[in-house]
């Protein structure tokens, strides 16, 4: 996320209010001393590094964001937490991932962050939700008041001041020679520009690279990618879907090969890398968690360099199985890096000490996709604070994400029996019974979190869809209706209205309105994406119910054209085109769309659709 003005002053009063943590300091050598100014714990969400802090009280979690300018809220959040806001100065707007978003200020009387209380914290306000559950960002105004290190494997960020450091290995963690480390150059920061940028090579082109912990995984921009030999139709690249960010429109994303990827001292060969449009005028690449977690970063702001190791385990894009993809181990100049699938061993002292400690590493392998150490991890979480629900959840989601459903459903059991008004649990609940079939016991589910979320809850969103699953269509339009109420700037948004459009269509109720949600999802999503063939068949349904059946016939066939498979719309084609006297065509659709799915005369029916 970046600023398009430079008049927006961090607010500096975090630098000298935050005490230094227990661990006063240590002796690197050659008369350099680090100090820790705090130690943020982080629990991975989703692919989000997420912080604790409080709002006016109030627990909340943010997303670690290297790559915001400043802290920010979303406007859905502000709503939620009844925090008033005022203008932004003139001519202030961010741009990240997703294009650029106005902004406007939320003053918190009492914001805390690692423990320490802080009055009167300005935060800006605008884009979409953080993701993850979180309710924003927190910025450069925090990450840049020293020298920072990532450990996101271990579950921390820490804040640290350092003197006499001027010439120093700062990867203080490595000892001996057993374990190489990289280094590599970045650029001074300015109030206007404080992000960790560098220089990195593709294929041989030099590229410049932004450090981006928001960045759920690392992104090559399509132009960079094209001066590297590599374009979207090249051979060997493949459809990522679309991801999202403070913008509020979707990115289209690729994977594609690449023979080399340089960065300091390591270089990845024969790779594979995600293509798409970061958003930002000023890198060539965005960093994401993805190598975050796979590598522990020390930023050394007055050495203007980066220090960095290898975890073990893939670097970038993620797979469904812990083992790492030889492409993706990387090897150092200096010394071949470890590439065993998970960190290397570390010293007694450096283990977890306590249940959140673990939970954070857990919830660390999870995002790895290594659910052996996570679910490890968090067994013994779980045994040290069996009160603790969130140790539960977190377990849960990693059986559930590594196939094993029923020993998942057991921990969020034991989540929602320990609090019962715990949202993300019981949704998760509510998901995993309708995947069994058990739709009374998930509608109960879905009331309990619809009656404990705040109205203005990103869950609502979800809510809105599982109430879809269950055909529960009224209770769907609800739950939508105050996600959009309060998410206008989100890149959700198109998603939102055309699934709103959706059910109000099989209702047959409202039409004039559900027209115009898909009319706007279709100009959020765009009409060739793919995502728009569920728009165009949700609008189809909608024109057929109004008696416009050319219009009607128009809608299934560009949705067909997107999905020719789709059974409903092949149906919808079939019945408008009966409407419209065209009986032999129509019948083969009818007969074609049963040949996909034998029951959709019978789904239509229960709608009071037929022929």
């Amino acid at each position: 996320m970046k600023s398009r003005t430079g008049k927006f002053r961090a607010t500096v009063k975090i630098l000298v209010i935050l005490a230094p943590a227990p661990w006063t300091g240590m002796a690197i050598g050659g008369g350099c001393k680090i100090a820790k100014i705090a130690e943020l714990p982080v629990t991975m969400i989703d692919m989000h590094p997420m912080v604790t802090a409080q709002i006016n009280g109030v627990d909340a979690m943010f997303i670690a964001d290297s790559g915001a300018f400043y802290s920010m809220l979303s406007p859905a959040s502000t709503a939620e937490f009844k925090l008033s806001t005022f203008p932004a100065p003139f001519g202030l707007f961010v741009r990240g991932v997703g294009g650029a978003a106005s902004v406007s200020v939320a003053r918190v009387k009492v914001f805390t962050l690692a423990g320490v209380p802080i009055h009167n914290v300005d935060f800006l306000v605008g884009g979409g939700d953080a993701g993850g559950g979180g309710v924003g960002l927190l910025g450069q105004n925090v990450f840049s008041i020293g020298d920072v290190e990532y450990d996101l494997a271990k579950g921390a960020i820490r804040l640290i001041h350092e003197e006499g450091c001027k010439k120093v290995n700062l990867a203080y963690w490595v000892t001996g020679t057993s374990q190489p480390y990289s280094m590599m150059d970045i650029e001074w920061t300015t109030p206007r520009s404080p992000h960790t940028t560098g220089t990195a090579t593709i294929n041989g082109v030099s590229i410049r690279v932004m450090f981006d912990t928001g960045a759920y995984t690392s992104v090559l921009s399509e132009r960079a990618a094209e001066r590297a030999g590599v374009r979207v139709d090249s051979p060997g690249v493949t459809d990522a879907g679309y991801s999202r960010g403070i913008g509020q429109h979707p990115v289209k994303t690729w994977i594609a090969p690449f023979a080399s990827f340089k960065l300091g001292d390591e270089e990845i060969r024969n790779t594979r890398l995600r293509i798409g449009e970061p958003g930002i005028d000023t890198a060539d690449m965005l960093i994401g968690a993805d190598f975050f977690l796979s590598h522990r970063i020390y930023v050394a702001s007055k050495q203007h360099k980066l220090f960095f190791t290898y975890n073990g385990g893939a670097v970038f894009n993620l797979k469904p199985s812990p083992a790492p993809d030889p492409a993706q181990v990387p090897s150092s100049a200096a010394t071949p890096a470890p590439a065993s699938d998970a960190p290397p061993a570390e010293s007694a002292p450096d283990e977890p000490k306590d249940a959140a400690a673990y939970s954070r590493r857990g919830t660390a392998f999870a995002a790895r996709r290594d659910f052996q150490h996570a679910i490890a991890d968090l067994d013994r979480a779980c045994e040290l604070a069996p009160d603790e629900p969130n140790y539960f959840y977190e377990r849960g989601i990693a059986r559930r994400d590594s196939g094993q459903l029923i020993p998942a459903l057991a921990d969020f059991d034991q989540a929602i029996k320990i609090k019962f008004d715990h949202v993300p649990a019981l949704a998760a609940r509510a998901e995993l019974r309708l995947q069994n079939g058990d739709a009374v016991a998930a509608v109960e589910d879905l009331e309990a979190a619809d009656n404990a979320a705040a109205k203005e809850a990103d869950v609502r969103f979800r809510l809105g869809l599982d109430y879809q699953h269950a055909d529960l269509m009224p209770q769907s339009v609800a739950q939508l209706d105050l996600w959009i109420a309060a998410h206008g700037d989100d890149a959700r948004l198109g998603q939102a209205l055309g699934n709103r459009c959706w059910a109000k269509a099989l209702l047959g109720q409202d039409l004039k309105s559900a027209l115009k949600d898909c009319d706007s999802a279709l100009g959020r999503i765009g009409k060739k994406n793919t995502g728009s063939a569920a728009v165009l068949l949700s609008r189809g349904v909608v024109r057929f119910r109004l008696g416009d059946y050319d219009k009607s016939i128009a809608d299934f066939d560009a949705a067909l054209a997107l999905r020719p498979k789709s059974a409903w719309s092949l149906y919808g084609r079939g019945i408008a085109k009966i409407r419209r006297s065209k009986a032999v065509e129509g019948q083969a659709d009818l007969a074609a769309a049963a040949a996909i799915w034998p029951s959709i005369a019978d789904d239509f029916a229960k709608r009071d659709i037929t022929p």
